[in-house]
């Protein structure tokens, strides 16, 4: 039962600490183009060097 006094604060904490992470990536504009890097990989720019 003590434990719960320590797990309970520090699982809303991380829980915090996650959403934050996620909020600051998403407000970046981390999220934007999402298609964008996975279409790069397929162009063949071997010509360019």
């Amino acid at each position: 039962m003590e434990a719960l006094y320590l797990l309970v604060p520090l699982s809303v904490v991380l829980v915090a600490l996650a959403l934050w992470i996620f909020f600051g990536a998403a407000g970046s504009g981390q999220f934007e183009d999402l298609e964008g890097p996975a279409m790069r990989v397929l162009v063949d720019d071997d010509d360019a060097a």
